[in-house]
């Protein structure tokens, strides 16, 4: 089966050799975003909370340039650097999402690219 690349200039350039987001089967599987600038793809600077919301609207273009919402979404990961920063991340996570919340899954990691202190990947039905 051949995969569907979703792709937007609304986020910055993948730093790896991945797509933003692969449409199969009615789901669209979208990549691991962290809080890159789209115009410069230079990390934004600042703290979970700060990096979160740039995370999310990143995940935001991502989703709307497959033709869809953050509603549709059923599923995020987040990875965290650092798992105290848990409840500063929750406090952004839910100025984009509303309930019924997405399925979710909180990781805590050691490294992030670029040096992040959060990601998230999403599945979108």
């Amino acid at each position: 089966m051949s995969r569907d690349v979703v792709t937007t200039g609304k986020i910055a350039k993948p730093a790896g050799p991945f797509s933003a987001a692969v449409r199969r089967d009615g789901l669209v599987f979208v990549s691991g975003q962290i809080a890159q600038d789209p115009t410069t793809g230079a990390l934004r600077e600042g703290d979970a909370a700060v990096q979160a919301e740039q995370v999310l609207r990143n995940l935001t273009a991502v989703v709307e340039a497959a033709g869809r919402s953050l509603d549709d979404v059923i599923r995020v990961g987040v990875y965290l650097r650092d798992m105290d920063d848990f409840a500063a991340v929750n406090a952004v996570y839910e100025r984009f999402f509303t309930a019924p919340y997405p399925a979710r899954t909180a990781i805590g990691v050691a490294a992030l690219p670029l040096g992040a202190v959060v990601e998230m990947d999403a599945v979108v039905g």
